[in-house]
């Protein structure tokens, strides 16, 4: 299996591809190739050191659309729309959004956008032959570079195709210790994401340095 990561030099992406690359054959996207490039080579080193082989290679953005058939945007709420404008061929591909509508106050905020959630606004910008589901939204970007810790948490997965969520399930569980739930349709979707801002919550009062969750 292919998967593609558009917008794959940012923190969350980079920490990503450190942890698929070696299960899985990954393209790592970007507006740049020449910044994908670079990315990808900092993973190879940092996963060589460790012992770790790996399969990755840096890409534009729709390159990484083209050439995958699981795309993850790994792209901050507020370039969802610049982003997906310029992109193009979705249609039959599995599409994993982590994308987190939220503000930083003086506590973080869940903000969606009138269609209640990210994914929700990502359904109505992808072709409805987009098989779309939401997944890893309450993973933090330094736990998935933590290369020397396990990521013990659970993953709710939702989503409208039963069968493309079955396998962004397995995708999961085949990453560290996560742990997939079905969450159901992709109208849950506000609900997964609102958990975002919560975690940072606790983790911020509480000073706790990983916070997760759990379902037992």
């Amino acid at each position: 299996m292919k998967i593609g990561i558009v917008g794959g030099t940012g923190d969350i992406g980079e920490g990503m591809a450190m942890r698929l690359s070696p299960v899985f054959d990954l393209v790592v996207g970007s507006r740049e190739q020449d910044k994908a490039e670079a990315s990808c080579t900092i993973t190879r080193e940092t996963l060589k050191n460790r012992g770790q082989e790996c399969s990755l290679c840096g890409v534009t953005n729709q390159d990484a659309v083209d050439r995958a058939e699981v795309v993850i945007l790994a792209i901050p709420f507020r370039h969802v729309v610049p982003t997906l404008s310029t992109l193009h061929g979705f249609e039959e591909k599995i599409v994993i959004s982590p994308v987190n509508p939220m503000e930083k106050k003086d506590h973080f905020v869940f903000v969606p956008p009138p269609e209640g959630s990210a994914a929700l606004l990502i359904q109505k910008l992808l072709p409805k032959e987009a098989r779309l589901c939401c997944a890893f939204n309450t993973i933090a970007a330094n736990r998935w570079k933590a290369l020397d810790e396990e990521l013990a948490y659970s993953v709710p997965v939702c989503g409208d195709d039963e069968e493309a969520k079955q396998q962004v399930m397995g995708i999961v569980n085949r990453i560290s210790k996560l742990q997939a739930f079905n969450a159901g349709p992709l109208a849950v979707s506000p609900q997964i994401e609102s958990l975002t801002p919560l975690v940072l919550n606790i983790a911020r009062y509480n000073r706790m340095r990983d916070v997760g969750i759990q379902f037992r």
